[in-house]
């Protein structure tokens, strides 16, 4: 495999406004971001962005800046368009997409998610962890993946997300984790296709895949990554942050 790791990035946030330029430690958010991407050192990272506002700290912060159109309504759709722009000549095989509001995500577990993806049955690979807290078993905006367990370690081969509790009965539920890797074939496939029932009725993306016959497997992580949607979030990035960098 070679990688490209790209972090779709965008201002038109409705509860959290300029989110990615908000101030973590004396950096903008999607800094961290990218920081935490380069250390996964899997590939070389870039930002898509159609914000000259974010273009211009993340070149300032020394990352690689692809600008796109404005009129993406995905992640997906905007990565789709930078790896166009980036890789021409088709060097990579597979795209990582970050999300740009993972300001905490342990670079580990970026660097896990491409693990699935050896198998060349597996055409999108992403990341779960346990849900530990009752509260998020039947929360809505827990997404939760409802896979079978595969031989190999920590491995789950997803048969379905859902934002209602499932599976049914004794037994661990898993909160999905909106960070995948593609094979680029299937970035090239899933960004052709119109949303699909399911994807419209549950409101998740990645349903589209399934219902396409797409194989997605999911590696297990210890925790979930915060992601920053709100100003109490926000506050949150900043104590994680302000905590490890006193630990070193």
């Amino acid at each position: 495999m070679k990688p490209l790791v790209l972090i779709p990035s965008r201002l038109a946030a409705t509860r959290l406004p300029n989110k990615p330029l908000a101030d973590i430690a004396g950096d903008p958010m999607i800094v961290h971001v990218w920081r935490r991407a380069c250390e996964a050192d899997i590939g070389p990272v870039a930002i898509a962005t159609d914000a000259e506002e974010i273009a211009e700290v993340v070149t300032k912060a020394g990352a690689q800046v692809v600008m796109t159109s404005a009129n993406h309504t995905t992640g997906s759709d905007r990565i789709h368009e930078a790896l166009q722009k980036l890789d021409p000549a088709r060097e990579y095989d597979v795209v990582v997409n970050v999300q740009g509001d993972l300001p905490t995500i342990d670079p580990k577990a970026i660097a896990a998610s491409i693990q699935p993806l050896d198998d060349t049955a597996v055409s999108i690979a992403t990341l779960v962890a346990e849900i530990k807290v009752d509260e998020e078993r039947s929360n809505p905006n827990v997404v939760k993946m409802v896979g079978t367990k595969l031989f190999a370690p920590n491995r789950y081969r997803a048969l379905y997300f859902t934002r209602a509790t499932a599976p049914y009965g004794d037994g661990p539920l898993y909160h999905h984790i909106g960070l995948y890797a593609y094979r680029r074939m299937a970035l090239e496939r899933f960004v052709t296709m119109s949303p699909s029932q399911l994807e419209i009725r549950e409101k998740l993306e990645q349903l589209r895949a399934i219902e396409a016959g797409m194989r997605i497997d999911a590696m297990v992580v210890d925790d979930v990554p915060l992601g920053v949607d709100t100003p109490a979030d926000l506050e949150r990035a900043r104590q994680i942050i302000a905590e490890r960098q006193t630990a070193k």
